[in-house]
């Protein structure tokens, strides 16, 4: 069983920047690839980035790369997502999400373990 609590989130001016974190309560974090996924108001929650689980690779959807930096401390077992540049299309709640294993996917189902989810609101 992993646990996932996430923190960071925060209202920001368009332009600003956040950094999530996400703290797993597992003691094989290094086996299992990270994701995160952000959810709007009224919309599907949706693929934001991933990294596998060495951090040698990741992934971004479109809208946020050169914007977003997703990282990891496989000794802290942490997780951690710098946004840059943000805008008031990337407010959401934004969760943080583990898979077992060293590929990283940007399909929610593939994902066996959520956060709560942090609020990040982008004001203009």
């Amino acid at each position: 069983q992993v646990q996932l609590v996430e923190s960071g989130g925060g209202l920001v001016q368009a332009g600003g920047s956040l950094r999530l974190s996400c703290a797993a309560s597992v003691r094989t974090f290094s086996t299992y690839a990270m994701g995160w996924f952000r959810q709007a108001p009224g919309k599907e929650r949706e693929f934001v980035a991933a990294i596998s689980w060495t951090g040698g690779n990741s992934d971004y959807t479109d809208s946020v790369k050169g914007r977003f930096t997703i990282s990891r401390d496989n000794a802290k077992n942490t997780v951690s997502l710098q946004m840059n540049s943000l805008k008031p299309e990337d407010t959401a709640v934004y969760y943080c999400a583990a898979r077992s294993g060293r590929y990283y996917s940007n399909l929610r189902t593939n994902y066996n373990y959520w956060g709560q989810g942090t609020q990040v609101t982008v004001s203009s």
